[in-house]
């Protein structure tokens, strides 16, 4: 496997059941079933909401997402295994939990305006994106 030139993360998808885009879910996050371990994952860099999370001084990737979903939802990162990267958002965990997940990141993935208003809420409270 090669990495693409532009310094992002490629991922490689075995073969797996792959869910269906749920109803109300922006098709960008994905959560896939291999070998006993579920993920939920989406690339970054392309999304709707990355030009809000530019011009908010962050960078639009997978740590800054990371962050917004210890933001947002405290206790679903507190059941997740959070592990992403510079080019994509990864989470493992159980199947329940992930699609309570993908549901809560599904408003934002397309919302700037929310994605912006987030932040600065975050920042205000104290709390520090690492991205």
């Amino acid at each position: 496997m090669s990495l693409p030139a532009d310094g992002g993360c490629a991922v490689l998808r075995p073969a797996g059941r792959v869910s269906a885009t749920m109803s109300g879910v922006p098709d960008h996050a994905t959560i896939i079933d291999v070998d006993g371990a579920t993920s939920l994952t989406f690339y970054c860099g392309e999304l709707p909401a990355d030009e809000a999370i530019s011009a908010a001084d962050h960078e639009p990737n997978g740590y800054f997402w990371e962050g917004l979903v210890r933001f947002v939802a405290p206790e679903l990162a507190a059941r997740v295994e959070l592990d992403s990267e510079s080019g994509m958002f990864a989470a493992y965990g159980d199947r329940a939990t992930l699609e309570e997940l993908q549901r809560v990141l599904a408003g934002y993935l397309d919302d700037g305006d929310r994605v912006a208003t987030t932040i600065r809420d975050a920042e205000s409270s104290g709390f520090a994106f690492d991205d």
